[in-house]
């Protein structure tokens, strides 16, 4: 089925009921679905990995990932986006070795680079990332988590940029996201020994911003990403992605040049429909209802 029908499939679909889900996808054995929550949980995406039993990076996730990505550059209804897997136990697992080892030269140089920036593209979308960790995050699966705004944990996940194991080096942004997130001398240390490390142990060092205990079904860390991200919907959306892109460039900024950042994202507010509802909501007593406009 073409990209392009399947670009056409997704606009027709008819609305979910109440609490039910738009799924977007071109059949029920797709490696990646993109769905729509609603009812309770509306305003909330959720990419859902499912590819070949340990969700491997390969061409084809670029390919969704990119597609995927530029639709929701675009997208007024979702608010905040959930990563997932739904294969029990793994989250995902790194790079798709038996792709890797047919690569020549050239397109292992092609590949990295089209995966960094697909990773990167991931971190700078306006809305909220969550990346739901229900299972293990090898390699360029952590590296994928890394580009999330927030990294939810169950127990027993287990995570690590292992890449050393296989005399190369992560390269789709884990030495540059790690190193900022725990420190130099961690990342160095995580890196350097392919060191493999537990929910809770990722959660001491700030890896992961949320542990949770997995539950039976094995999907305790994804229900708790939904929580935090019903907690960010009712805000204003073309806030929060001010907000976002001000944290994420001033962090790379010195005190003045952040400030500057700050500024030109608060001129972004200024001319909102949303924000003269803010105001006329806390005058009127009762809850604001955003339009992203």
């Amino acid at each position: 089925m073409s990209a392009m029908f399947c670009s056409m499939l997704r606009r027709s679909l008819p609305a979910a009921h109440h609490g039910a889900a738009v799924r977007f996808m071109c059949s029920e054995n797709q490696p990646y679905l993109f769905e729509r929550l609603s009812g309770e949980n509306e305003g909330i995406g959720v990419i859902s990995m499912n590819r070949a039993k340990v969700n491997a990076l390969g061409k084809e996730t670029l390919t969704f990932m990119n597609s995927i990505m530029s639709e929701l550059s675009t997208d007024k209804a979702t608010r905040v986006l959930i990563l997932r897997s739904i294969i029990p136990g793994v989250f995902c697992a790194g790079a798709d070795l038996k792709e890797r080892v047919k690569f020549t030269e050239d397109e292992v140089r092609m590949y990295v680079r089209q995966a960094q920036k697909m990773i990167t593209d991931l971190e700078q979308l306006k809305m909220p990332v969550i990346g739901a960790l229900d299972g293990h995050a090898m390699g360029g699966g952590l590296e994928f988590a890394l580009a999330c705004d927030f990294r939810v944990a169950a127990t027993n996940a287990k995570m690590g940029l292992v890449e050393t194991r296989l005399a190369i080096i992560p390269g789709a942004g884990g030495t540059q996201r790690l190193s900022r997130l725990v420190g130099r001398a961690k990342a160095k240390y995580l890196i350097f020994t392919a060191a493999v490390l537990k929910g809770e142990e990722a959660a001491k060092i700030g890896l992961v911003d949320e542990v949770v205990d997995q539950n039976d079904a094995g999907d305790a860390a994804y229900h708790a990403a939904v929580d935090m991200a019903r907690k960010i919907v009712p805000q204003g959306p073309i806030a929060v992605a001010a907000a976002k892109q001000a944290v994420n460039q001033g962090i790379e900024q010195n005190l003045a040049d952040g400030l500057n950042t700050e500024w030109a994202c608060y001129e972004k507010v200024i001319p909102t429909k949303d924000r003269i509802e803010g105001l006329m909501a806390f005058k009127e007593k009762r809850k604001p209802v955003y339009r992203g406009e």
